[in-house]
């Protein structure tokens, strides 16, 4: 019997601190969540700078706290991942450096890998079993990808927002309409209260013929309504238009998954993202998904959000493939794209 891969991960690539230790790439021994939330609450979203002394406040702490529950010390690990992009330039590196550090001292292999990919492969955590062909939507604060995967740590980009993301919308509207942060739970509550057909608002690219998603526009005619409304003095009907403005998101992210999925003739639809915990998008794309007579899957919510189980998971299907480790001039890439 072989003996098992255990994986250290590390992400701190916006305001969470975390630490993980996973096993074999599907079994979680530990996550240990940092979040910075209360300290970026009060100036209406994250502070690049604050992110980062947290972060190197944090990290050793978090680090230990999970391999004391995980029950492991460093000579047990089989390899230590990071995320190295995208994200604030700032916390990635404080968790590269650690990461590096870490691989050094202790002659483990150092594996690199994309934020956007872990948030992936959280739904390989949640169920071991999925086999490809399949689609993923995922749809979080800085970005809005579909793909298509014909194999496990191979896929083809679909579709990509061309401005805004999806998450980075919610958080706008959620701002101007002063809700707090973070926007997309906000306005996932508030948006219960309201009618979705209370404000008519656009749907931009929807009835295009790619896969491509635009939001800017969107957040654009919510931002004019708003004015609209204050010029003239009038009450804005802020649940109304929360439930009119996630009804124009979740309609454009559904109408061109179910596209994919037919397009591509896959019996298998995955979500991930920080956006994939909102309750209408999973409703909807369930009913959707069910009427083709496919199966729909997303991560359980934890896993939704930033975290270091999910950096675990996606090093280990991508040491299967290619056994090369990262260089220790790997750098922090904060624009980094899928593909």
């Amino acid at each position: 019997m072989s003996e098992p891969f255990l994986v250290l991960g590390i992400e701190t690539s916006c305001d969470e601190t975390s630490a993980a230790v996973i096993k074999d790439g599907t079994q979680v021994l530990s996550n240990i969540i940092a979040s910075q939330i209360d300290w970026h609450r009060k100036f209406g979203g994250v502070v690049p700078e604050i992110a980062s002394r947290k972060h190197v406040e944090l990290i050793n702490p978090v680090i230990n706290k999970a391999l004391i529950e995980a029950g492991v010390n460093y000579q047990d690990l089989s390899a230590v991942a990071v995320t190295y992009g995208p994200g604030l330039v700032g916390g990635l590196l404080v968790g590269i450096s650690a990461a590096k550090a870490i691989a050094y001292a202790h002659n483990l292999p150092l594996i690199a890998v994309n934020h956007i990919e872990g948030h992936i492969y959280a739904n390989f955590i949640s169920y071991s079993k999925l086999e490809p062909p399949l689609i993923c939507l995922t749809v979080s604060g800085g970005h809005t990808d579909l793909l298509y995967f014909e194999k496990l740590g191979s896929y083809q980009i679909l579709g990509r927002t061309k401005d805004d993301a999806a998450g980075e919308a919610f958080d706008k509207v959620a701002r101007v309409m002063e809700l707090g942060y973070p926007g997309g739970p906000a306005i996932d509550k508030l948006a219960r209260k309201g009618d979705p057909t209370g404000v008519d608002l656009p749907r931009p690219m929807i009835d295009s013929p790619d896969y491509d998603f635009s939001f800017s526009g969107l957040k654009t005619a919510v931002l004019n309504y708003i004015n609209h409304k204050k010029q003239k003095q009038e009450e804005i009907p802020k649940a109304d238009l929360a439930a009119s403005f996630q009804q124009a998101v979740v309609d454009i992210l559904v109408t061109k998954v179910i596209k994919a999925a037919k397009d591509k003739e896959v019996k298998t639809v995955l979500l991930s993202g920080g956006v994939a915990s909102n309750d209408q998008l999973r409703r909807e794309l369930t009913t959707k998904v069910k009427e083709l007579g496919l199966e729909l899957y997303y991560p359980e919510a934890q896993l939704c959000t930033d975290n270091a189980a999910m950096i675990g998971s996606a090093a280990y299907f991508k040491w299967q493939l290619d056994q090369k480790p990262a260089p220790y001039s790997l750098n922090a890439k904060p624009n980094l794209r899928l593909g």
